[in-house]
C-alpha cells in the first residue's frame, strides 16, 4: 500500500484545506487492484498451443514417445494415434500458459503500455461518474486518481474546469505526485497536487456564500 494511516490523514486535511478556497471539489482514488488483461492471456495461450506442433517437428519429439505400447501399432494407426497425442497436448499447452497469463504478471508486461493505460483512464472515467464528479452543482469537480499496480496517475476535470484550465496545469500536479511517489513520499507528492488543484480552482471558481461541501474529502482506496 501507498499510504499509511498518518498519509491518508495528510490528504483528508490538504483536501479540506484546498476545497475551503473554492466551489470546486476534489476527490483523490487511488486504485490497488491490480488488472486482469484477458485478450492478451487467450493471445498468449493460442500462440503457445498452435506453436508447439512446430515446436515439437524442429525438435524431432513425437506423442508416441509417451506411450511405450504406441510402437505396436499399425500404420493405419499411428498417424491417427499422433494426432490425437498432439491435439491432447495443445489442449494442455493451452491451458497452461492461459494459467500462466491469468495468475501471474505476465499477461500485463506482454500487453502494450497505450493499451494498459487505456485501460486505466476508462476505469479513471468510471469512478468519476460513479462517485458523483460529473454532478456538482457547478460542474466543478476534479479527480486525482492514482493507479497503484500499474504506476500511472491522472486527473479528470470536469466541463466548466475543463474549459477554463490548460493541460499544462494538470500536467504539472501529476509531475507534482509521481515526483513524490518516485521519492518515495507518496503523501507529499499527493498534498502537492490537491494544493495545485486547489488554486487553480480557487482563481476561477471562488467559494460562495451558500456552499456546500458535496463530496467525501477522505482518500479513497478501491
Amino acid at each position: 500500500m501507498l499510504f499509511t494511516p498518518a498519509d491518508r490523514e495528510r490528504v483528508s486535511t490538504a483536501i479540506a484545506a484546498a476545497e475551503r478556497r473554492t466551489a470546486g471539489e476534489i476527490v483523490v482514488i487511488v486504485a490497488t487492484e491490480p488488472h486482469r488483461y484477458a485478450a492478451t492471456a487467450l493471445s498468449l495461450a493460442a500462440f503457445a498451443a498452435l506453436a508447439m506442433p512446430l515446436v515439437a517437428l524442429l525438435a524431432g519429439w513425437s506423442p508416441a514417445s509417451l506411450f511405450t505400447d504406441w510402437d505396436e501399432a499399425t500404420r493405419a494407426t499411428s498417424a491417427a494415434h499422433v494426432l490425437e497425442g498432439m491435439l491432447v497436448i495443445q489442449a494442455l499447452v493451452f491451458a497452461a500458459s492461459l494459467a500462466l497469463g491469468w495468475f501471474t504478471p505476465l499477461a500485463r508486461v506482454l500487453t502494450p503500455g497505450g493499451l494498459r493505460r487505456d485501460r486505466v483512464h476508462s476505469a479513471a472515467l468510471t469512478q468519476f461518474r460513479a462517485r458523483g464528479l460529473e454532478a456538482t452543482a457547478g460542474r466543478t469537480g476534479v479527480l486525482i486518481y492514482v493507479d497503484e499496480p500499474e504506476h500511472i496517475a491522472e486527473v479528470i476535470a470536469d466541463t466548466a474546469i475543463y474549459a477554463k484550465v490548460t493541460p499544462e496545469h494538470w500536467g504539472a500536479t501529476i509531475s507534482a505526485l509521481t515526483d513524490g511517489i518516485r521519492a518515495g513520499r507518496p503523501a507529499d507528492g499527493m498534498v502537492a497536487a490537491i494544493g495545485l488543484a486547489g488554486d487553480v480552482l480557487a482563481g476561477h471558481f471562488p467559494p460562495a456564500a451558500d456552499d456546500v461541501n458535496e463530496l467525501p474529502d477522505h482518500l479513497i482506496e478501491i
